[in-house]
């Protein structure tokens, strides 16, 4: 049992295998926040104090007792108009036109297994694996009803929370705002490791600590974002990557979000995540619903390695699906980089030949294969295959790449429509725009109504035409743009932006159901919409637009705080880099993309014989390391923004096997030698480096690290394989890398 309640104490402890969260109704009925921390046994509720607090008022039931006020008292659902004047987890409208919603118990129940969520993406587990509470909340003057909902996954030290609001009353309501996750601390100083970035320059880590005030990033872009992921960190002052609390909050949406941390009056900490309330106004009429996506929540108390780890396996485990999940990814190519708009046919095949003599797996034809699409100004929306161009059949060309031993993959953008396109001058109703206003431009073109069924079949039903066409084993869906224009002709303006997002998921799941062996790579303009959410429908994600290796060591250590490398896609580009026109030699490109799911953007007509047997080789080892890269646990070793090398390694579950891997990030005239120190081996066993044979114990490498050779090359890099051979004394040499 992970999930306990005490009847006479009207008390909730849920307990995972490293941490317990509690919570009561009082004897007012509100239902109130205890504990989220290290596992504890006894009743928390200790904690609790009352005080006359002046300007914070008090509920009208506690009669004339001034010390007790919902604006100081931690809480598990927060709603505006119950005297509480911090961040609110629920905004409601009633129907007339007050906003107010006075949340109190009215029943609970447990049950074995994992809740899942009626349209949305959520972690899901067997019921040996899980259990789930859900417990009712009314109010009684407007019939309002909000159904929390925990997960608990004991062994993965993982709780999940959501949230069910229903409309119960005679009139209509609005949800102005609302939630699925608010955790209270009473006590404590905390810092807030978030995610910002832009369009080729996703993820990078900021730490700041929760002051007095408000603090909050969020998306109003339609999308998960660029600029913030919707996935935050809440760590103690202290904390670092081996020791200290931290909480990590993952939300598993891919559309706006909105992260508010808090420090109140009286120092303590309120974080809440959920859906943001700008562009949202959702109605809900007598006996209906709105379902609130799915907050991931985890604590440990050994630093932030730790919870990577527990992140990385709950979204490999329990959020990724499908024959993906565990299989061998293809190390594919594609044709973007190489050709960008310019092919035909020939172009792709020729891509296959040299994918055949290279090693790679598949060949991927990129954006340009369909209706009139030479460049980004038209086409979108008029998903037929254009034959002229290509001077064969699709069902043609693909049994000519897989004759060579090949797979062949597609790109698509299926939310999007350009001006310049026959679907959209046959139904220029399906764009989102507002009628009186000329439309927001991104890449000239125009956002689909997804929030409309008939919208979504249409694309559907034309998307499958292509597929059935021929073995298409890989598809790339691509968003290239933010939306705006938030109007639709036949959804209420106030749903749109939500139920957008769970068109989405019903195309994804339908295209799943239809095509299960068809590999998904999720894109917005590379990692614009990196989150859980699409993870559930497509196991790996295009990390970046930016290709830049160096560039790429700092996206993908941001990434690494809470997303599995299993979902990163990373691939070695051409140099100059297309985005940066900075030179890194082969090896260390190789190096720094297989940090995820191998692959290649380039066109192997313009490398060097050299090169080419170079890129052989690297097929060679990454197909060598693939499982240890993909299922194995990761660990950051170095900070790229603070230090002067760049290193993360790799090692088996039982720390038989490790990889490090290191890249120099700044050479110096007679400069230091950097000892980079490994993290995750067995102190007592022997390694050997199974390229130079040396040997070394675990004890020795993980205390007082590994020297880097100092080379007059800039960004070399360095791959190591360690193999435990044996647990007993043995020859092992001092000397690191030659």
């Amino acid at each position: 049992m992970a999930i306990y309640y005490q009847h006479e104490e009207r008390l909730f402890s849920l307990h995972t295998e490293h941490s317990t969260y509690q919570m009561k109704v009082d004897d007012l009925g509100y239902l109130l926040h205890l504990y989220y921390g290290a596992k504890i046994t006894g009743n928390m509720d200790y904690l609790l104090t009352y005080y006359d607090r002046g300007f914070s008022g008090n509920p009208y039931d506690a009669g004339g007792d001034k010390t007790y006020s919902l604006d100081v008292l931690p809480q598990e659902y927060p709603a505006m108009g119950t005297g509480d004047y911090r961040n609110s987890a629920l905004i409601i409208r009633n129907s007339d036109e007050s906003e107010c919603c006075c949340l109190h118990y009215v029943s609970h129940k447990i049950e074995n297994g994992k809740y899942s969520l009626k349209g949305l993406p959520a972690v899901y587990a067997s019921d040996e694996e899980a259990q789930t509470l859900e417990i009712l909340l009314e109010d009684s003057v407007s019939n309002v009803q909000v159904k929390l909902l925990y997960g608990v996954l004991e062994k993965e030290d993982i709780i999940t929370r959501s949230a069910i609001i229903s409309n119960h009353g005679n009139g209509s309501i609005v949800v102005e705002k609302a939630a699925s996750a608010c955790l209270d601390f009473v006590t404590g100083d905390y810092d807030v490791l978030s995610f910002w970035g832009r369009h080729t320059m996703e993820r990078n880590l900021q730490r700041r600590a929760i002051e007095h005030g408000s603090y909050s990033i969020g998306s109003r872009r339609g999308a998960s974002s660029h600029q913030y992921n919707p996935a935050v960190i809440l760590a103690q002052r202290d904390t670092t990557e081996n020791y200290g609390k931290c909480y990590g909050m993952v939300f598993v949406y891919s559309g706006n979000f909105l992260f508010e941390a808090e420090k109140d009056q009286y120092n303590q900490t309120r974080v809440i995540m959920g859906l943001h309330n700008e562009l949202f106004n959702y109605p809900l009429e007598q006996g209906e619903n709105l379902v609130i996506p799915e907050t991931i929540l985890g604590f440990t108390e050994q630093g932030l390695a730790k919870l990577s780890m527990q992140f990385h396996r709950c979204i490999r485990e329990h959020i990724c699906r499908g024959r993906f999940q565990y299989q061998t990814r293809p190390v594919l190519i594609n044709s973007w980089e190489a050709a960008y708009f310019d092919f035909n046919g020939e172009t792709i095949c020729n891509l296959a030949k040299d994918a055949a003599e290279l090693g790679i797996d598949m060949v991927v034809m990129d954006d340009g294969w369909f209706g009139k699409r030479d460049d980004d100004n038209s086409g979108l929306g008029d998903w037929q295959v254009n034959e002229q161009k290509l001077g064969c059949t699709l069902g043609e060309m693909i049994e000519k790449i897989n004759v060579l031993g090949v797979k062949f993959g597609i790109w698509i953008e299926p939310e999007m429509v350009s001006e310049d396109s026959s679907l959209y001058r046959e139904h220029p109703e399906w764009a989102l725009r507002i009628p009186s206003r000329k439309p927001v431009l991104a890449r000239n073109q125009l956002v689909l109504d997804f929030s409309r069924e008939d919208v979504r079949n249409y694309i559907f039903d034309s998307i499958c035409g292509v597929l059935d066409q021929g073995n298409i084993e890989y598809i790339k869906w691509d968003m290239n743009r933010s939306l705006a224009d938030i109007y639709s002709m036949e959804n209420s303006q106030g749903k749109v932006i939500y139920d957008y997002v769970l068109g989405v998921y019903d195309f994804l799941e339908k295209l799943l159901q239809r095509y299960p062996d068809i590999l998904i790579e999720g894109c917005s303009g590379g990692g614009g919409r990196f989150d859980a959410g699409m993870m559930y429908y497509t196991p790996q994600i295009w990390c970046s637009d930016n290709t830049d290796a160096l560039d790429r060591i700092r996206i993908q250590y941001g990434t690494s705080f809470l997303y599995p490398v299993s979902t990163m896609a990373s691939h070695v580009s051409a140099v100059p880099n297309h985005q940066t026109g900075r030179r890194v030699s082969l090896h260390t490109r190789g190096v720094v993309a297989m940090g995820g799911i191998f692959g290649y953007e380039l066109d192997p007509k313009t490398i060097t014989k050299e090169e080419r047997e170079e890129i052989k080789e690297q097929i060679v080892q990454y197909k060598k390391y693939e499982e240890l890269i993909r299922k194995g646990y990761y660990y950051r070793l170095s900070n790229p923004y603070e230090d002067l090398y760049a290193a993360w390694m790799f090692t088996s579950e039982n720390g038989d096997r490790a990889l490090l891997n290191v890249v120099i990030l700044e050479n110096h005239s007679n400069m230091a030698v950097n000892y980079v120190k490994l993290k995750g081996l067995k102190p007592d066993a022997i390694y050997e480096d199974t390229g130079s044979g040396k040997k070394y114990y675990g004890s020795a490498l993980m205390e007082a690290g590994i020297p880097m050779p100092i080379e007059k090359e800039e960004y070399s890099a360095y791959q190591m394989e360690l193999i435990s051979v044996s647990n007993e004394p043995g020859d092992c040499l001092r000397r690191g890398f030659d």
